[in-house]
């Protein structure tokens, strides 16, 4: 099995959803024991586990969270505790098999500690720890201490898992709205256990996601360890005598995804969470960071006999494409993005690729059905556009919406047609667009994307095999990055991972703030350098540069430029000083040594007032038209 640790500092992971809601949903009383359904009932047990790895879980917690001596002596189970426990982990294991690890739940006691309640802090020390030698008998990968109200429960269950093995250690707390302290509070809370000698510290339960949400943003930035947020599915109403958690599971998965935006490594759900919300949440998670493999290692026997590979050299750089030539050379390249249609007819985008083509921009950007919106494809636009006035153009190319078969068809006939320049791209999920139902693939992220294309530039397709005998593909690819980022570290090491993988250019999200860049730019010193080109969007408005402040993460607009743009009387004067702002950061970066140009998204879809913002560098700069 890969291992925990090493995954955990990779990328995001996700966990499993509700055991109980699925028990529950399944006709099992609420007043039963469900642990001990691992002894009398494990095909009911092994069925939720394997559907939530259908789903796309790779991690289970074992059905384990109340089998502690205490709690199980109220049922009568007392003397079946390490039967039980230890059922749990077998149970998970064999639903897992190699596509997730298995992490042994500990939930609290159920009875306060002294001295608010009559239980002593050595008993349910001794608790936990007889729970965790039964859970280790059947060796899990890890431990999950979940849904804890009272922190010095939690820090016996610790000391008891830890005095016993160093296997993976998650704390989690639970936190109620009406407790009146308030997310900064129970941010302090979770400081205090980041402190413990654990790999993970978690918030689940409580009140739902949205609750979840303000403590995430409270406490991400000021924990060391990763943050683990299993929410749960809002609150459940009554429906004829049974309790059902109504949120969808597009619900769900929008706020896993804005968990890991705001800086949780390790996401999942707790009560009301199903499969089909995990399977949702897996994709909105893919399509914003990047997810670890399954822990499955595969071993390949030294009498396997492998078909010998011949890796070709890829051809230079600078001879590729054109735009590869320019950026290479060290010319300052200017880039706009291009909208293709979303009915028949490209009349529209066609005028504005010949325009920017007269007034000298060096290449065109087409995205692939951004925001999840379908378009026409970017590379039949970029197709038309050269045929039309013979412009470059750089091909968004995302992983949404192909398997790895159709990704190198694809590419093979990009560059069969000359191409060749590639942003590789994770993409939307398609919730978030006109067609919710979509089924999103996700084989790959980015990275994976940009290691199969320089794969297939050395002669190579995506399994090994040759393309064909001397053949390769003579690719340009690059990757996008945000120095906004609202997980800087993350991101860091994601930048470095895309360079390692071979990606040979970067465009920039936009910025509004000159020394995030530069501090970004100084934090990536370590990698080796190619062209960066720094996204330049000019605001429409005060309310678009409210929107983009606080609704989308990492896009940071200085207050100073909000303020001139609330003063400002008219929409006019708003656009004007948009226009301005853009000016500015273009002239900024125009002479720093690390960069290599700028990708400007046309300002309120007009294609002329992008000129206005090139005019910062010159009128030598534009063509004459």
């Amino acid at each position: 099995m890969k291992d925990f640790r090493k995954a955990l500092a990779e990328g995001v992971i996700l966990f499993d959803g509700a055991m109980g809601t699925e028990l529950y949903a399944k006709g099992v009383f609420i007043n039963r024991a469900f642990e001990e359904l691992n002894l009398s009932s494990p095909d009911l047990i092994r069925g939720v586990h394997e559907a939530y790895v259908k789903a796309g879980a790779q991690v289970l917690t074992t059905n384990t969270f109340g089998a502690n001596p205490i709690r199980m002596k109220e049922f009568g189970y007392d003397e079946q505790i390490e039967a039980i426990n230890a059922a749990g982990v077998r149970l998970a294991r064999e639903a897992a098999g190699d596509a997730a690890w298995v992490f042994a739940s500990i939930g609290p006691i159920g009875h306060k500690l002294a001295p608010l309640g009559l239980l002593e802090p050595g008993r349910a020390f001794a608790a936990f720890r007889e729970q965790a030698a039964a859970l280790l008998s059947a060796d899990p990968d890890g431990f999950v201490l979940e849904t804890f109200h009272d922190v010095r429960e939690l820090w016996q269950a610790v000391r008891a898992v830890r005095s016993l093995t160093d296997k993976p250690l998650i704390a989690s707390m639970t936190f109620e709205s009406s407790h009146g302290g308030g997310p900064q509070d129970d941010a302090r809370v979770l400081q205090q256990v980041d402190a413990w000698n654990i790999d993970a510290v978690g918030v689940n339960c409580g009140s739902g996601p949205r609750d979840l949400l303000d403590i995430v943003e409270a406490a991400a930035p000021k924990l060391a360890h990763p943050l683990l947020v299993m929410a749960n599915a809002g609150h459940p109403q009554s429906v004829d005598g049974r309790l059902i958690y109504m949120a969808a599971p597009e619900y769900m998965a929008e706020y896993g995804r804005r968990f890991v935006q705001k800086g949780a490594r390790l996401v999942g759900g707790c009560c009301g969470t199903t499969p089909p919300m995990i399977k949702e949440m897996r994709s909105f998670v893919r399509s914003v960071a990047p997810m670890v493999a399954s822990p499955k290692v595969e071993l390949v026997e030294e009498t396997e006999k492998k078909e010998e590979v011949v890796s070709l050299e890829p051809t230079p750089i600078p001879e590729r494409t054109e735009f590869a030539r320019k950026l290479y050379s060290g010319k300052f390249c200017i880039s706009v993005e291009l909208d293709p249609p979303r009915g028949l007819d490209p009349s529209r985008s066609l005028d504005g690729a010949a325009f920017l083509k007269d007034h000298g921009i060096d290449v065109i950007n087409i995205a692939d059905g951004p925001r999840a919106v379908a378009r026409m494809g970017p590379s039949a636009m970029a197709l038309l556009s050269r045929e039309r006035c013979g412009i470059e153009s750089v091909i968004h190319y995302c992983c949404r919406d192909r398997n790895l078969l159709g990704m190198q068809m694809d590419l093979i006939g990009a560059n069969a047609m000359g191409l060749r320049n590639i942003l590789a791209v994770t993409g939307d999920p398609p919730k978030m667009g006109t067609y919710p139902d979509a089924t999103p693939v996700f084989d790959v992220d980015s990275i994976g994307l940009i290691t199969f294309i320089q794969m297939m530039n050395r002669g190579m397709d995506f399994s090994g095999r040759p393309l064909g005998k001397g053949e390769k593909t003579e690719l340009f690819v690059g990757a996008g990055c945000n120095p906004g980022h609202v997980d800087l570290d993350l991101e860091i090491s994601r930048f470095g991972k895309k360079i390692e993988a071979g990606a040979e250019f970067f465009f920039s999200q936009p910025l509004y703030d000159d020394q995030m860049l530069y501090d970004f730019l100084d934090k990536t010193e370590q990698f080796p350098k190619v062209p960066f080109l720094v996204g330049i969007l000019p605001l429409a408005s005060y309310k678009n540069a409210e929107f983009l402040h606080n609704e989308v993460p990492g896009m940071q607009i200085p207050d100073e430029v909000r303020e001139r743009l609330r003063k400002a009387g008219t929409r006019e004067a708003q656009r004007a000083i948009g226009i301005e702002v853009a000016q500015r950061t273009l002239k900024a970066v125009h002479e720093h040594p690390r960069i290599a140009g700028v990708y400007i998204y046309p300002p309120f879809g007009s294609y002329k007032a992008v000129l206005k913002v090139v005019e910062a560098l010159g009128s030598d700069r534009i063509a004459a038209g």
